[in-house]
Formats: C-alpha cells, structure tokens, sequence
C-alpha cells in the first residue's frame, strides 16, 4: 500500500537569498534517497515547499515496506573454491561462513562465467526494508548534502550542540496520518508545525497536520502560511499588478525571489516619498529602494518614475498605516543619500577627475585604471577611423567613459556605472554622443541587452571589449571551466554580436591586431590574438545556434574562419535554402570527395600552379561536359557573389548536378599519365573554389 509522505523541518528564520537552493535541495536529498531505497513508484510525484521558517517536501505513492529483492553475489573463482579433487576449499568454506552462508553447500551455488574465469556465485531473497530505515538514511542524507552558506552551532534544550543554517525546531515525518518516528538535528518526528509568528496567537501557534495530503491546505487556512515559494511570488506579482493601478511595477525576477524568501503570508500596501527626490536620476532611486529596501519601484506609462511605490509585508491588517509610515520614514534617508552624492559629484566634472584614475589599480600585470583608458582610448579611436566616424569625437567619449568609477555614487552603487556618467558628461555640456558612450560602451551587459546606439558608442564598446579580451588573456587569466572571473564570454559575446547586427564591415584579426598593439609597453606581453580568435568563432557558434541554424549549416560558414561577420547571417540563409534544394545532398557530397582528393594532392596541385584546366588535355566526355558546366555558370556565379546573393550563388551549383555525377561515374581522376591526372586535378580545384565560396557545403554531407 502506499500513501502520501510529508517532511517539513521547522526552524528560525533561513537566510532569504538561499532559500530556493536549500528547499530544492532538501526535496531532491530526500527524493532521490528514497528512490535509490525502492520506496517510490515510477509515477510518484514530489512538491517542494520552502518558507522562511520552514523547508518541507511531499511525495505521492510512497511505500511503507520496500520490495523483497533478488541478490546475486560473487563468492569465489572456481579454481580456487574447489581443491584438486574437486572438493570445497577451505577459502571457499571461510568465505561462506563470513557472509553467514555456512549451511550453503557447492550444488546450492551458480557456476557461471565471469570475465575469462569460472566463478561461484549465490542468489538470495533479501527481504524489503521498513520505510522508518529508508527514511532515516535519506533524511540525513539530505541535510548533510545540503548547500548550507554558513553552518550556526547552537545548543538544544538538552545542551546537545547541533550545527545547521539555522536552530531548528519541529520536524513532521507523515505517511498519510501515521507519524514515522525519524529524527534529526536532536529533533524527533511528530505531525505538529507552528504557524505564522504574527498572524497565529502566541498560544494557538501550534498547527496540527492531520494527513500528508492536507498539508499545504491546513498550513493556509490553520497557520496563515504558504508555504509554496511559487504560489508566495505569484500572490505578490498578482497584488502588486492590482494596487499599481495604470502604473508599471518594475519587478525583477531577482528582487521577486528573494520578497518571496522573506514572508510566509504576503500582503502588499502602498507607500509615497517626497517629490523633491524625484529631481535625482531615476535610476538611483529605483536601485536604493531594490537593493537596501526590496521595495518595487512605480513608473507612469512613459518610464518616467513614480513618487509612490509598493512594499510587501509579512503582516495581514486593515489599519496598515503603522506599517507605511515606518516603510516611508526608513527609505527617506536612503534617497537623501542618493541626492546628496548627485548634488556633490556634479560639482566636479568627469574630466577633472582622470589624473584620479592613476591611483586606481586596474590588474598589478596590465596597470592602473589611467593607462587601461589610454589603451582603450587609442584602440577606440583605430576602430572610430575604419568605421567612418568622428575619431576625435570617439577618442574624448572613450576618455571619459571609466571617469564615473570616482564619483560618490558609483562608489555607493557600483552597478550605475556608465548610467552615471552619462547624466554627469551632459551636466558637463559634453557632446550627447559622449554622454551616451558613458553607458553604452558597457552594452550589450547580457544576453539579450540592447546595442550601443550611435557608431562612437560602438566603437568605444568595441575597444573596450577588445582591451579586456587581449589583456586579460595575455596574462594568462582566460576562462576555464565554470570560472571566467572577467567575464571574458560576455565581452566576446558582447563583440560577435555587434559585428553580425550592426553588419560592421570590420576584420576580426585587424581588430586583434590593434588591440594588441596598444599593449607594446607591458613588460613581457604576448600576443594571444590567435587563440582569444579562436575563442570567439567557439561563441560565434553558440549564437549561430540560438539563432536557429543547424550544426552542419553552421560548420559550412564557420569552418571557413570568417574574418568578418557582417554578411555571415546572409551565408547562413543561403546555405539554409542550399540544404533544402534535392540537389544538394549530391553536390555536398561530391564537395567533400573532392575537398579529400585535393588534400591528398597538394603537391601535384602546387605544381599545376595558376595554369589551370588545359581543355586540349580533356579526354572523356564527362570530363569535357563539366569543363563546359563550370565555363557556362561561372560568370553567373560571380554576378550573384559580387552583388551579395549568396543564395543565387548556391542556388546556381545546382545547375551542375548531373555533370559532376557523371564525372564521378565515368572518369578516373588519378590516371596514370601525369599530365592527364593534373589537368584533372586543376578541373576539381576550378570546381572546389567555385563551390565553396559561400561555403564549405561539403560539411552538409552527413
């Protein structure tokens, strides 16, 4: 028979920002425990449930006895269980008697092969175990493999010192309305929680869970408690939708988890601030209200920020205003804080502040904050001239653009750097495209992030992607594994996606190569623009992949090494529809006949030179027919490709399927004549550059 189990562990207040990961894993150590136990069916369901108080899990179909099972053991190789007569061995007579089988006799065991040898082995019924057993091991399985940031040692009430996240308190252990009697923590298993520390009386704290089954429900209705991470976060996502009324909630997901990891029964109320605060940029305001008070910010239709926003408390009353004005009183020196570190930054300007940046050491093997702004400086500037751009323009925005990292508040709120020196360079008077080079040249932050929107932006994001990649590198600090402390993916990613969607006709090795020049005074520098190139087309991949192409599609362009992405999507749809034409499979795999046939000739194909295809020399038919085929598309092929149809370019290989297959049918390519066998080869070189121009269409083949 099975039934419901409930475990719910009861302590103090867990720390908000792991709860997620503790109350997954709690769940998982004990689902898994119990699965590996045989005490769960195949279609048992498990429901985690986490609180501030409280990390609990229920599993359906759980059995009270696990199941007899058949186990095969080794005893011992023949040859050493029997003596030469045939007889038991006295290894074999101590080795039964050790695993409690004196009684088993020779005729009782399976002779079977094993391995290269013969080996004895018994078959035996091991009788299922009680749940009480499996759920013990899995229960301290669980929580010692807990992802604990912190360990607390506290005493119990015995004087016992117990060492957890927290002091625990209650422990439930529930299979349907029986209690398993478990214990942990110096806590034994009873069927009694407690409620919400505010909501419940003092006296009437205690809730008791009558069934596995009605646990969540009794908590809610009894206890004032949900004790679901995911229904707590939808409930404030749903209130704070309701009380914004025409408004926008700005609600990460981030600020969202950690609200729902604070309260047991939320409740959202309405608070206000002074006007006068809303003269700060809005950004400040927004980041001290999520970050110091996990409030959620208000903003009208057109972004512009609310003087109201919303808290979400832990206590259920119809008189809240106790709970506002105490909100209200404490977020008001926050935003003090805020205008007072604009009022007093703006009284300097960012150009004033760069002799500062020689004091700021950026990384003891590439130097200060001052000489890593020269470098992105004059790599910004290079990049600024190959684009068309404003170079002097560029080189005062990329001058500009690390200024911020001085002022009071980025020191306060080091996210808003670039934010802030875009609203300080235009309190300078600052050209606007400067001004917006101070936020920009960070973008894209993430995945999915907005581009630079003017072209000195993305020359000074570039060169300060390109500055980090490089250098970074060079001191031997590239990313390994799940470790990239530099974030050298995210600029590299950064990098790729500005060349493929702003369509920038600019080499990646020439890009490598400035920014490498800018490192020639750093003692002992070497160059890695090879491998940090390589680096970059292994991301190239991963968004080619995101953007829907194939792997084969994909290794048909970027095999290839492009050195520009700016067409690279355009190839990429050309090989697209290519693959889907009914002649493509054999020219696919004709190219890659081809590609191993040159490989294996390049010597004969160096001495050919640049003579190319001798048509006096042309002997068979299908030899003369293909000759003919790439002579007649040729100037096709090269219409399409000059203009940029790489479709039409591909689509126009297709006019040859008939002659290259009757080549391969009917002629021998490495004929005895040497003269003959290299005019052959030139025909396949002629056809191998014709082919692959676009692509190299033979990784289509599968």
């Amino acid at each position: 028979m099975t039934q419901t189990l409930l475990i719910e562990l009861l302590t103090e207040e867990l720390p908000p920002k792991a709860l997620a990961k503790l109350g997954k894993a709690f769940a998982d150590g004990i689902v898994n425990g119990l699965k590996s136990r045989d005490f769960l069916e195949a279609d048992s369901v498990a429901t985690a449930y986490a609180t501030p108080r409280r990390l609990a899990v229920s599993i359906t179909k759980v059995r009270a006895t696990s199941p007899d099972k058949m186990i095969r053991e080794k005893i011992l190789p023949v040859s050493v269980a029997l003596d030469a007569a045939g007889a038991p061995s006295a290894p074999l007579l101590k080795k039964l008697a050790a695993m409690s089988l004196a009684h088993v006799t020779v005729a009782d065991l399976e002779r079977a092969q094993d391995g290269k040898a013969e080996s004895f082995f018994y078959t035996s019924l091991a009788a299922g175990s009680n749940l009480l057993v499996g759920l013990q091991s899995s229960l301290e399985d669980s929580v010692a493999k807990l992802p604990i940031p912190k360990v607390m040692s506290y005493q119990r009430p015995d004087g016992s010192t117990v060492q957890f996240v927290r002091p625990a308190h209650a422990l439930i252990a529930l299979h349907g309305d029986s209690v398993v009697p478990v214990g942990i923590l110096g806590l034994e298993a009873s069927n009694i929680t407690e409620g919400h520390r505010f909501l419940t009386a003092p006296g009437k704290r205690a809730v008791t869970i009558a069934n596995a089954d009605a646990y969540a429900a009794t908590l809610a209705t009894e206890g004032k408690v949900l004790a679901s991470v995911e229904q707590r976060k939808e409930q404030i996502r749903t209130e704070l939708l309701a009380k914004a009324g025409a408004d926008k909630v700005l609600m990460p997901e981030a600020l969202l988890d950690e609200v729902a990891a604070l309260v047991e029964w939320p409740v959202v109320y309405e608070c206000n601030f002074e006007e006068e605060f809303l003269a700060v940029p809005q950004e400040c305001l927004i980041l001290t209200m999520q970050t110091n008070q996990k409030y959620f910010a208000l903003t009208d239709t057109n972004g512009k920020l609310r003087s109201r926003f919303l808290i979400v408390s832990n206590i259920a009353t119809d008189t809240p205003a106790a709970i506002i004005d105490g909100n209200e009183r404490v977020v008001r020196p926050r935003l003090s804080d805020a205008k007072f570190f604009f009022e007093q930054d703006k009284k300097k300007t960012l150009e004033s502040r760069l002799p500062l940046l020689k004091n700021v050491v950026y990384h003891n093997k590439l130097g200060t904050q001052a000489e890593r702004s020269e470098r992105v400086t004059a790599l910004a500037g290079a990049i600024a001239a190959k684009l068309g751009a404003d170079v002097a323009l560029t080189e005062r925005a990329a001058r500009l653009s690390k200024a911020d990292l001085l002022t009071d508040m980025v020191g306060e709120f080091p996210e808003l750097q670039g934010i802030m020196g875009t609203y300080y360079a235009r309190n300078d008077g600052e050209q606007e495209d400067v001004a917006l080079a101070a936020s920009e040249h960070y973008q894209p932050r993430f995945a999915g992030d907005a581009l630079p929107s003017t072209v000195t932006g993305t020359a000074v994001a570039l060169a300060d992607k390109l500055e980090t990649l490089v250098g970074i590198w060079a001191i031997g600090l590239q990313p390994t594994g799940d470790k990239d402390p530099f974030a050298l993916r995210r600029h590299a990613l950064g990098v790729l996606r500005m060349l493929i969607e702003k369509r920038l006709s600019l080499s990646i090795s020439g890009l490598l190569a400035d920014a490498a020049k800018q490192f020639a005074t750093v003692a002992g520098f070497k160059d890695p623009s090879a491998d940090v190139a390589a680096f970059m087309l292994d991301r190239l991949r991963g968004i080619l992949r995101e953007r829907g192409f194939s792997v084969n599609e994909i290794e048909a362009v970027v095999a290839q090494n492009p050195d520009r992405l700016d067409d690279i999507v355009q190839r990429l749809e050309a090989v697209q529809a290519f693959a889907a034409l009914p002649e493509s499979a054999s020219l696919a795999a004709a190219n890659k006949r081809i590609t191993n046939i040159l490989k294996k000739n390049e010597e004969a194909l160096a001495a050919v030179g640049e003579q190319g295809v001798n048509v006096a020399l042309l002997q068979d038919a299908a030899e003369k027919n293909l000759n003919a085929a790439v002579v007649r598309v040729l100037p096709e092929i090269d219409a399409a490709f000059n203009q940029g149809d790489f479709a039409g370019t591909l689509k126009t290989l297709a006019q040859l399927k008939n002659e290259v297959d009757a080549f391969f049918n009917d002629v021998m390519v490495m004929a005895e004549d040497v003269a003959l066998r290299n005019n052959r080869l030139a025909l396949l070189s002629s056809l191998h550059g014709m082919m692959n121009r676009v692509a190299d269409i033979s990784k289509l083949a599968v």
